[in-house]
């Protein structure tokens, strides 16, 4: 990339930059000139570049290139800069990368209470398992996902950013950072919205791994927004909106069917931040540096404790 990047400029990408946009940085609101044929190919050729970079682990940069990719057909001056820019921190911070870690995460400070949902609309609900599945052999797995939402996140579009992270045992295997179809009004409904995306790949990618022939011990879904997580995991938990209701009844029901557990935990340490706000390097480098900058032996990281607690009733 960086080759491609002297060619087209006739110099390296800067290095001064330590993260991949400014803090809450609202490329949407650009008003510099529009690019000429010559450079808008330059930048659909960068876009392209810094989408395989992410395919292939740097999800680092998803929020920022999910943002940037939106302006494919007419992009800006600023939008140029912007992405000359994210291959600069790419190249300045070149280390970083995905280690896997094997070990099972250490949830043990996770306090699960026990509801009865057989009286609710779900009734005695139980999760559907494919009859035609391997026996499951080998290591167990224990799936982590942690979701989060940032509301108003296109000021243009009013649109909210949902963003997923997904983890087998203490290794990120999948990420995901889109906007929503929908303009939500309130942090608790793009919430919602966020759980009700997570919910539908948690599904997929279970019954993926249940082919593989992988035994799963359990599937724990990770947001810092309390109104959300108490809504969906109390049984007698409260539709505010109507417009709700199909993420309401999609993110409870995988709950009562035992599909995964949803517990609170607190925002400054949900790592889906990298995937749902364009973030600056200060707020961001104590959660990113455990995923993906981690130097020291693996068995001496232990993040588990620190940014999962359950806040107690």
């Amino acid at each position: 990339m960086i080759d491609g990047f002297v060619k087209m400029f006739g110099e390296k990408p800067s290095h001064k930059y330590s993260s991949p946009l400014e803090h809450n940085d609202n490329p949407e609101l650009d008003t510099t000139e529009f690019l000429d044929v010559d450079m808008k190919g330059k930048y659909l050729s960068l876009i392209g570049s810094l989408q395989w970079a992410i395919s292939i682990g740097r999800f680092d940069i998803a929020v920022a290139i999910m943002t940037l990719s939106s302006f494919r057909e007419l992009p800006r001056r600023g939008h140029m800069d912007r992405a000359k820019r994210v291959v600069g921190y790419l190249s300045k911070m070149k280390e970083g990368g995905i280690r896997y870690r094997t070990e099972l995460p250490d949830y043990s400070e996770i306090i699960t209470p026990t509801y009865d949902w057989t009286d609710t609309v779900y009734g005695e609900i139980m999760e559907i398992i494919p009859k035609d599945i391997p026996v499951p052999l080998g290591k167990q797995i224990i799936l982590t996902y942690y979701f989060d939402a940032n509301l108003y996140h296109d000021k243009v579009t009013g649109r909210s950013v949902t963003g997923i992270l997904h983890m087998i045992n203490r290794t990120p295997i999948e990420w995901h950072a889109k906007k929503q179809p929908t303009v939500e009004t309130a942090t608790y409904g793009s919430e919602f919205v966020a759980g009700r995306t997570c919910v539908d790949q948690i599904v997929d990618l279970r019954d993926t791994l249940r082919y593989l022939g992988v035994p799963i011990i359990k599937s724990y879904m990770l947001g810092d927004n309390k109104s959300m997580v108490d809504s969906s995991s109390v049984p007698d938990g409260k539709l505010h909106k109507r417009h709700h209701a199909l993420s309401f009844h999609r993110v409870r029901e995988a709950i009562a069917s035992k599909i995964m557990e949803l517990h609170h935990m607190p925002g400054s340490s949900n790592p889906t931040d990298i995937l749902s706000k364009h973030w600056g390097y200060q707020q961001i480098w104590p959660i990113l540096r455990p995923f993906m900058f981690w130097t020291e032996p693996t068995d001496s990281l232990c993040i588990d404790k620190k940014i999962i607690k359950r806040e107690k009733e």
